[in-house]
């Protein structure tokens, strides 16, 4: 038979336009889809065998081969698959969005429980669009197929075209069965033809078809073919886990753990996800993006897929790979839609319960992952409302009960120490867990047995403004202005047997730090709680807003200090000794550095000081005036003491002498007997 011109049944130029410059966002994609076209035909011919050993070449190998010609400029493609027919070029080449391998899926699940299948299942055939062909001439000036039948009585046939709007077929020759695609690579494509590059994309897009892939005749396929994530858990083993990790990500640490699942319903897919045991990356890591790798049928459709778990989940590393996934028509991404808010549930849910499973299982190993990662789940209670209740039991604390870095406690571990008439849980922010353990708020606490949770880490102040209860339990900060504790737990000590000052001399210590401080303070009152502290800040708001200035802090955005209230323990000695100060009087510069250093103090104490360095000054002169009764005469740097509010300074370079416990700043006394 003579060449045939046919033109193509759509307007051709202009939707290869469409499929070649908008569809595909990368150009190795067509190589991609080609392969894909061949596993399809391998599968299909392997059906075949199983009910017609009549077939042309029965016994032959099922595989592909690439060569390459640099001299010719071609890169061809070659399967021993089904083959075409004319009229099959004809219906299957010349008609854009109609594909064979949808037929051959609705022919075999017809089929299905009449005939074994022995593994060349519909599941495993790829093309569904009738349009991946096409994407050949991204890189293509020219195409030709050249094709065989495995109908034994069928011809070998020659379709081609270069893009325009006809095409033709011509009888051709092949002796064997399958399919031979030819292409004549554009210029700037020629980069296709380097071994190296095909083997790369081969690797990266389809490494997992079943049937071996051989470049350029070389003995050993390229393609691992077995994707280890669609066998039985039961024949891995731990070795072969950790070096598919490793081979993923040249991760050098082996992972910390491992989920492997297959499920039904609400689609079918396979999950192979891993816990990394470090969150650092090295300059040798290959996953640079969170998200996982998406597989359709074992074919790379996504290499980072952050549709498939929330985004407080992005250290997690693996595959998914499904039957069903609702794939747009370039197959480089999934449609959006029912099944894949699905899927990403049951992911999901699958790796908070085996969260949950590895804790109750092996607590040692969960720890080590929390330590880690913990702060991502707690990022999860702000983010993902729904996934709340999953995730509360996975948060640990250090606490109050051993003041101990190495020891984590569970909310459920804490609710189940309360003390005597306790109903709700007790927590404090701050920087670190020196600061926490040495606050001030603590005081009363420690007093009375009552356990409280430190909360150092630096998203730990967006964690408490959505975990406001656990199980019915309210959760308050140590820092809360209206807190009343007599009724709970038990008093393990006396209170300070220091006598409290009267109220009238009280009342004159409040209303100096009320005038120095000014706005910087909302009141200033005597404190119920404080023991062994003299000052704390305590906060008068609640809800959402009152940790937003450590939160915009952590996001380096503009915030003002929160104006908190400053109770004062009328026990304490310093307040007996300002009390004093205020009593003799002429001693206004020193007693405001003092009340200013207190102030500082409590805001140091509670982690939000801005300036913690800005207090150096002040505290070398009130060190200086403390220790002037060793000399006689102090020389004195007392513009170092000017108040943060400038309203109160020193002047300048100042003789002080010293005569007894009486110390002389220019002719202005002050009795450091106190």
């Amino acid at each position: 038979m003579s060449q045939q011109t046919y033109t193509f049944q759509a307007e051709i130029q202009q939707l290869l336009n469409i499929l070649v410059h908008s569809l595909y966002t990368e150009r190795e994609i067509f190589l991609r889809e080609l392969v894909s076209n061949a596993s399809d035909a391998l599968n299909r011919v392997q059906f075949e065998l199983l009910t017609n050993r009549e077939a042309l070449d029965a016994d032959a190998e099922l595989r592909i081969d690439i060569l390459t010609d640099e001299e010719a400029g071609t890169l061809t493609i070659s399967d021993t698959g089904i083959g075409m027919t004319r009229d099959d070029m004809v219906n299957n080449l010349g008609v854009i969005a109609r594909s064979g391998a949808k037929a051959f899926i609705e022919a075999m699940k017809a089929n299905a429980g009449t005939v074994s299948t022995n593994g060349a299942a519909a599941q495993d055939v790829i093309g569904q669009f009738g349009v991946g062909f096409y994407s050949v001439f991204m890189a293509a000036d020219k195409v030709r197929v050249v094709s065989r039948s495995y109908k034994p009585d069928e011809r070998a046939y020659a379709w081609e075209s270069d893009g325009g709007d006809q095409y033709t077929i011509e009888e051709a020759e092949r002796n064997q069965r399958g399919t031979d695609i030819i292409i004549t690579l554009k210029e700037d494509a020629k980069d296709f033809l380097q071994s190296w590059t095909v083997k790369n994309i081969i690797r990266k897009h389809s490494d997992y078809i079943a049937f071996p892939i051989y470049v350029n005749g070389e003995a050993e396929a390229t393609n691992k073919q077995t994707a280890i994530w669609r066998q039985s858990p039961s024949e891995i083993t731990e070795d072969q886990y950790n070096d598919f990790y490793k081979s993923m990500t040249l991760d050098f640490e082996p992972p910390l753990h491992h989920l492997h699942y297959r499920a039904d319903v609400p689609l079918q897919f396979y999950a192979l996800l891993y816990f990394p045991a470090t969150a650092e990356q090295t300059m040798f890591s290959l996953r640079k993006e969170p998200g996982l790798k998406l597989y359709a049928r074992k074919v790379l459709i996504q290499e980072y897929s952050k549709d498939l778990l929330p985004e407080y989940l992005p250290f997690i590393q693996g595959v998914v790979d499904s039957e069903d996934l609702p794939l747009n028509v370039s197959r480089e991404s999934v449609q959006a839609n029912r099944l894949m808010a699905n899927l990403k549930k049951t992911l999901t849910g699958r790796v908070l319960s085996e969260l949950k499973r590895l804790l109750q299982k092996d607590r040692e190993k969960y720890l080590t992952f929390y330590q880690t990662f913990g702060r991502f789940l707690k990022q999860g209670i702000v983010v993902s409302p729904t996934d709340r209740t999953e995730l509360e039991p996975l948060l640990f604390f250090n606490s109050s009960l051993d003041d101990n870095a190495e020891n984590w406690h569970s909310l459920e571990d804490y609710v189940g120490r309360f003390a005597q008439n306790q109903n709700d849980i007790y927590y404090i922010i701050a920087d670190d867990l020196a600061s926490a353990r040495r606050s001030p708020h603590l005081d009363a606490f420690r007093q009375r047995g009552i356990e409280v949770l430190y909360l150092t880490d630096p998203v730990d102040a967006a964690l408490v403004m959505s975990l406001n209860d656990y199980k019915g339990h309210t959760l308050h900060s140590v820092d809360e202005a209206d807190l009343d504790l007599t009724d709970i737990g038990t008093l393990t000590e006396e209170p300070s047997p220091q006598t409290p000052l009267a109220e009238v001399d009280f009342e004159t210590v409040r209303a100096q730090f009320a005038q120095v401080l000014g706005e910087r303070v909302k009141d200033v009152r005597a404190s119920r709680t404080l023991t062994g502290s003299a000052a704390r800040l305590v906060s008068e708001e609640s809800g959402a807003n009152r940790q937003m200035f450590r939160i915009n802090r952590l996001l380096d955005r503009d915030y003002e200090l929160p104006v908190k209230t400053l109770e004062l323990n009328p026990r304490h000695p310093l307040m007996h000794n300002v009390s004093g100060m205020i009593a003799q009087g002429g001693q206004q510069a020193l007693l405001n550095a003092v009340i200013e250093q207190v102030f500082e103090t409590a805001l140091l104490q509670d982690g939000i000081h801005p300036d913690p360095a800005s207090m150096a000054d002040r505290i070398t002169l009130l060190m200086q005036a403390a220790t002037a009764h060793a000399f006689e005469t102090v020389m004195v740097d007392t513009d170092s003491i000017i108040a943060s509010n400038d309203a109160t300074a020193l002047d300048d370079t100042n003789v002080v002498t010293v005569k007894g416990d009486a110390v002389n700043v220019d002719g202005e006394n002050i009795d450091t007997t106190d």
